[in-house]
């Protein structure tokens, strides 16, 4: 399954330096997670409400090309690996104009009880059966 959203950059996601501070891509990107598990029927307040959560616990990125003011950036995000411990999403984030792409990760979540504190040793089976279908 893949998810594609566009995101304009505003002034707000900028540094002194002009361009597209480092944390907005990460900002972006949980943005895009959320929804691609929303559209998989993954509800992340359900989830909750059944004292599950999904943390990060990877993160690995590579900031090739800063965006800058006004572009329309296209965020890409597929789920790599889903099971049997963790899920793991692709994202890449590209100028819509120029297809340059600005950044690229890859982002590993795992599924924590937060009643017990504690990593499921294996994926509940709602989470898997939901990220695959």
């Amino acid at each position: 399954m893949k998810y594609i959203n566009e995101q304009r950059v505003y002034y707000a996601d900028t540094d002194a330096y002009k361009v597209v501070w480092h944390g907005a891509y990460l900002r972006w990107m949980e943005a895009a997670r959320v929804e691609l598990t929303n559209k998989a029927g993954l509800d992340l307040k359900k989830m909750q409400d059944n004292s599950d959560v999904m943390p990060v616990v990877e993160l690995n990125i590579k900031y090739k090309v800063s965006a800058k003011l006004d572009d329309i950036l296209v965020i890409e995000t597929e789920i790599t690996e889903a099971g049997p411990t963790r899920i793991v999403f692709a994202q890449t984030i590209k100028n819509k104009e120029t297809g340059i792409v600005n950044v690229s990760a890859q982002v590993t979540c795992v599924a924590v009880n937060t009643e017990t504190g504690k990593m499921y040793r294996k994926l509940p089976e709602y989470i898997v059966n939901a990220l695959k279908s």
